[in-house]
Protein backbone atom coordinates (compact mmCIF):
# COMPACT_ATOMS: atom_id res chain seq x y z
CA UNK A 1 0.00 0.00 0.00
CA UNK A 2 1.49 3.39 -0.92
CA UNK A 3 1.93 5.89 1.93
CA UNK A 4 0.60 9.33 2.28
CA UNK A 5 4.00 10.76 1.15
CA UNK A 6 3.50 8.62 -2.26
CA UNK A 7 0.41 9.92 -3.47
CA UNK A 8 0.18 13.07 -5.29
CA UNK A 9 -3.23 15.12 -4.63
CA UNK A 10 -4.74 16.50 -7.14
CA UNK A 11 -6.18 20.38 -7.08
CA UNK A 12 -10.08 19.94 -7.30
CA UNK A 13 -10.15 22.11 -10.62
CA UNK A 14 -7.52 19.35 -12.19
CA UNK A 15 -9.47 16.54 -11.71
CA UNK A 16 -12.81 18.28 -13.23
CA UNK A 17 -10.75 18.87 -16.13
CA UNK A 18 -9.41 15.98 -16.79
CA UNK A 19 -12.62 13.62 -16.14
CA UNK A 20 -15.81 13.10 -18.81
CA UNK A 21 -18.74 14.33 -16.53
CA UNK A 22 -21.91 12.00 -17.54
CA UNK A 23 -25.47 13.30 -17.80
CA UNK A 24 -27.90 10.96 -16.27
CA UNK A 25 -31.42 10.13 -18.57
CA UNK A 26 -32.47 12.74 -15.69
CA UNK A 27 -30.82 15.44 -16.19
CA UNK A 28 -28.55 14.54 -13.22
CA UNK A 29 -24.47 15.62 -14.39
CA UNK A 30 -21.65 13.42 -12.57
CA UNK A 31 -18.57 11.77 -13.01
CA UNK A 32 -15.88 9.32 -10.98
CA UNK A 33 -12.22 9.71 -10.99
CA UNK A 34 -9.72 7.29 -8.80
CA UNK A 35 -9.40 4.42 -6.99
CA UNK A 36 -13.38 4.78 -5.49
CA UNK A 37 -13.82 1.15 -4.75
CA UNK A 38 -17.39 1.36 -5.66
CA UNK A 39 -18.72 -0.30 -8.85
CA UNK A 40 -19.89 2.36 -11.84
CA UNK A 41 -23.31 0.34 -11.89
CA UNK A 42 -24.01 1.31 -8.21
CA UNK A 43 -22.88 5.05 -9.13
CA UNK A 44 -25.69 4.95 -12.02
CA UNK A 45 -28.25 3.36 -10.09
CA UNK A 46 -27.55 6.56 -6.88
CA UNK A 47 -27.99 9.05 -9.81
CA UNK A 48 -30.82 7.12 -11.50
CA UNK A 49 -32.61 7.55 -8.05
CA UNK A 50 -33.33 11.60 -8.25
CA UNK A 51 -36.43 12.26 -9.55
CA UNK A 52 -36.12 14.02 -13.26
CA UNK A 53 -38.41 16.69 -11.37
CA UNK A 54 -35.14 17.92 -9.38
CA UNK A 55 -32.80 18.49 -12.34
CA UNK A 56 -33.71 21.88 -13.40
CA UNK A 57 -32.60 22.85 -10.40
CA UNK A 58 -29.33 21.13 -10.12
CA UNK A 59 -28.90 22.19 -13.87
CA UNK A 60 -25.39 23.39 -12.57
CA UNK A 61 -24.61 20.73 -10.29
CA UNK A 62 -22.14 18.26 -11.07
CA UNK A 63 -21.53 15.77 -8.76
CA UNK A 64 -17.88 13.90 -8.64
CA UNK A 65 -17.51 10.80 -6.74
CA UNK A 66 -13.48 10.21 -5.33
CA UNK A 67 -11.85 8.27 -3.07
CA UNK A 68 -10.80 11.46 -0.67
CA UNK A 69 -11.78 15.32 -0.75
CA UNK A 70 -9.33 17.30 1.63
CA UNK A 71 -9.73 20.59 2.42
CA UNK A 72 -5.83 22.08 2.40
CA UNK A 73 -5.40 25.58 3.15
CA UNK A 74 -8.65 26.76 2.02
CA UNK A 75 -7.98 24.88 -1.24
CA UNK A 76 -9.90 21.47 -2.11
CA UNK A 77 -7.93 18.78 -2.91
CA UNK A 78 -8.53 15.06 -4.33
CA UNK A 79 -6.78 12.12 -3.33
CA UNK A 80 -6.58 9.31 -6.02
CA UNK A 81 -6.93 6.69 -3.98
CA UNK A 82 -6.87 5.88 0.10
CA UNK A 83 -3.99 5.88 3.05
CA UNK A 84 -5.09 6.17 6.79
CA UNK A 85 -3.45 9.16 7.22
CA UNK A 86 -5.33 10.96 3.89
CA UNK A 87 -8.44 9.48 5.25
CA UNK A 88 -8.20 11.52 8.88
CA UNK A 89 -7.40 14.89 6.92
CA UNK A 90 -10.56 14.32 4.14
CA UNK A 91 -14.04 15.58 4.83
CA UNK A 92 -17.41 13.54 3.52
CA UNK A 93 -18.21 15.76 1.13
CA UNK A 94 -16.14 19.76 -0.70
CA UNK A 95 -17.91 22.07 -2.40
CA UNK A 96 -16.04 24.55 -5.57
CA UNK A 97 -17.16 26.67 -7.59
CA UNK A 98 -15.57 26.00 -11.76
CA UNK A 99 -17.02 28.99 -13.73
CA UNK A 100 -20.70 28.35 -13.89
CA UNK A 101 -20.53 24.63 -12.72
CA UNK A 102 -20.71 24.65 -8.69
CA UNK A 103 -18.85 21.10 -8.21
CA UNK A 104 -19.61 18.34 -4.92
CA UNK A 105 -16.88 15.73 -4.60
CA UNK A 106 -17.69 12.93 -2.37
CA UNK A 107 -15.63 10.93 -0.09
CA UNK A 108 -16.37 7.20 -1.44
CA UNK A 109 -13.56 5.91 1.19
CA UNK A 110 -14.59 7.27 4.17
CA UNK A 111 -18.35 5.33 4.62
CA UNK A 112 -18.44 1.97 4.74
CA UNK A 113 -21.34 0.96 2.77
CA UNK A 114 -23.35 1.60 -0.15
CA UNK A 115 -26.22 3.00 2.65
CA UNK A 116 -23.63 5.64 3.87
CA UNK A 117 -22.82 6.78 0.46
CA UNK A 118 -25.73 6.85 -0.86
CA UNK A 119 -27.19 8.87 2.28
CA UNK A 120 -24.27 11.38 1.53
CA UNK A 121 -24.96 11.92 -2.08
CA UNK A 122 -29.21 12.45 -1.77
CA UNK A 123 -28.67 14.66 1.19
CA UNK A 124 -26.27 16.82 -0.56
CA UNK A 125 -28.62 16.64 -3.89
CA UNK A 126 -31.46 17.91 -0.68
CA UNK A 127 -29.37 20.34 -0.06
CA UNK A 128 -28.70 21.62 -3.31
CA UNK A 129 -32.18 21.77 -4.34
CA UNK A 130 -33.47 23.51 -1.05
CA UNK A 131 -31.00 26.18 -2.09
CA UNK A 132 -32.18 27.20 -5.36
CA UNK A 133 -36.14 25.95 -5.29
CA UNK A 134 -37.15 25.94 -1.60
CA UNK A 135 -39.31 24.83 0.03
CA UNK A 136 -42.69 23.72 -0.89
CA UNK A 137 -45.39 25.88 0.89
CA UNK A 138 -47.36 22.64 1.40
CA UNK A 139 -44.68 20.64 2.79
CA UNK A 140 -44.10 23.73 5.10
CA UNK A 141 -47.30 23.37 6.28
CA UNK A 142 -47.62 19.68 6.63
CA UNK A 143 -44.34 20.01 8.82
CA UNK A 144 -45.39 22.78 10.91
CA UNK A 145 -48.64 20.93 11.63
CA UNK A 146 -47.11 18.50 13.00
CA UNK A 147 -44.92 20.40 15.33
CA UNK A 148 -48.18 22.23 16.29
CA UNK A 149 -49.43 18.93 17.46
CA UNK A 150 -46.83 17.75 19.41
CA UNK A 151 -45.12 14.87 17.29
CA UNK A 152 -42.51 13.16 19.00
CA UNK A 153 -39.09 14.18 17.33
CA UNK A 154 -37.37 14.81 14.35
CA UNK A 155 -35.36 13.54 11.42
CA UNK A 156 -31.92 15.15 12.46
CA UNK A 157 -30.19 17.52 15.00
CA UNK A 158 -30.47 20.55 12.80
CA UNK A 159 -34.48 20.16 12.37
CA UNK A 160 -34.78 19.29 15.50
CA UNK A 161 -32.80 22.26 17.24
CA UNK A 162 -34.48 24.59 14.92
CA UNK A 163 -38.00 23.12 15.65
CA UNK A 164 -37.35 23.54 18.83
CA UNK A 165 -36.29 27.35 18.94
CA UNK A 166 -39.16 28.24 16.84
CA UNK A 167 -41.59 26.69 19.12
CA UNK A 168 -40.14 27.99 22.11
CA UNK A 169 -39.90 31.57 20.79
CA UNK A 170 -43.97 31.98 20.35
CA UNK A 171 -44.53 32.58 24.16
CA UNK A 172 -41.68 35.41 23.93
CA UNK A 173 -43.02 39.15 23.67
CA UNK A 174 -41.29 38.94 20.08
CA UNK A 175 -43.69 35.88 18.71
CA UNK A 176 -42.09 33.32 16.52
CA UNK A 177 -38.92 33.54 15.70
CA UNK A 178 -39.14 33.34 11.74
CA UNK A 179 -35.65 32.59 10.80
CA UNK A 180 -35.58 29.52 13.14
CA UNK A 181 -38.97 28.34 11.74
CA UNK A 182 -37.55 29.00 8.23
CA UNK A 183 -34.31 26.49 9.03
CA UNK A 184 -37.14 23.94 10.16
CA UNK A 185 -38.56 24.22 6.98
CA UNK A 186 -35.56 23.53 5.54
CA UNK A 187 -33.76 20.81 7.29
CA UNK A 188 -36.82 19.11 7.47
CA UNK A 189 -37.75 19.12 4.40
CA UNK A 190 -34.07 18.15 2.83
CA UNK A 191 -34.03 15.29 5.47
CA UNK A 192 -37.07 14.13 3.86
CA UNK A 193 -36.15 14.29 0.15
CA UNK A 194 -32.98 12.56 1.02
CA UNK A 195 -34.79 9.83 3.02
CA UNK A 196 -37.51 9.93 -0.11
CA UNK A 197 -34.37 9.05 -2.58
CA UNK A 198 -32.29 6.79 -0.43
CA UNK A 199 -35.87 4.71 -0.33
CA UNK A 200 -35.57 4.46 -3.95
CA UNK A 201 -31.95 3.31 -4.00
CA UNK A 202 -31.17 1.60 -1.33
CA UNK A 203 -33.10 -1.16 1.36
CA UNK A 204 -32.50 0.20 4.76
CA UNK A 205 -33.93 0.71 8.19
CA UNK A 206 -35.15 3.96 9.60
CA UNK A 207 -33.56 3.94 12.83
CA UNK A 208 -29.98 3.30 10.91
CA UNK A 209 -30.58 6.87 10.12
CA UNK A 210 -29.65 8.35 13.20
CA UNK A 211 -26.37 9.36 14.15
CA UNK A 212 -26.81 11.67 17.39
CA UNK A 213 -28.76 12.06 20.72
CA UNK A 214 -31.59 13.27 19.48
CA UNK A 215 -35.45 11.87 19.55
CA UNK A 216 -35.94 10.48 16.35
CA UNK A 217 -39.07 11.63 14.11
CA UNK A 218 -42.43 8.97 14.91
CA UNK A 219 -42.52 6.65 12.44
CA UNK A 220 -45.87 7.69 10.95
CA UNK A 221 -45.40 10.97 10.85
CA UNK A 222 -42.10 10.47 8.29
CA UNK A 223 -44.43 8.64 6.46
CA UNK A 224 -46.63 11.27 6.18
CA UNK A 225 -43.60 13.68 4.86
CA UNK A 226 -42.07 11.16 2.25
CA UNK A 227 -46.06 10.44 0.83
CA UNK A 228 -46.06 13.93 0.41
CA UNK A 229 -42.72 14.15 -1.22
CA UNK A 230 -43.33 11.34 -3.54
CA UNK A 231 -46.37 13.27 -4.89
CA UNK A 232 -44.57 15.90 -5.47
CA UNK A 233 -41.36 14.52 -6.53
CA UNK A 234 -42.57 10.82 -8.88
CA UNK A 235 -40.48 8.17 -8.86
CA UNK A 236 -38.27 7.64 -12.31
CA UNK A 237 -39.05 4.49 -14.33
CA UNK A 238 -37.62 1.73 -13.04
CA UNK A 239 -37.82 2.69 -9.40
CA UNK A 240 -40.50 2.22 -6.78
CA UNK A 241 -41.84 3.64 -3.80
CA UNK A 242 -43.09 1.44 -0.96
CA UNK A 243 -42.90 2.27 2.81
CA UNK A 244 -42.48 -0.90 4.85
CA UNK A 245 -43.55 -0.92 9.07
CA UNK A 246 -42.36 -4.69 9.36
CA UNK A 247 -39.82 -5.78 7.17
CA UNK A 248 -41.21 -9.65 5.50
CA UNK A 249 -39.58 -12.66 6.83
Amino acid sequence: MPSSAQIELWHAEKVATQVKVAQASNGIHYAAWGETRVAEADIERLVAAVPVTLAPALDNRAYYFVPLAISDSGETMIAPSYTVDLGDRAVCHRNAIFGTTEAVFLSTRLVEDRFGLAFEFFINVAHNFVEVAGVPESFSSLVWAQADAQVRGETSQDAWEARRHAQDSRNSTKGIDERARTSFFEASFSDALAVYMLSLAVDFDYHDLREREYPLLAAPALAERLRHVAGLFPVNTGFEFQILYRRKG
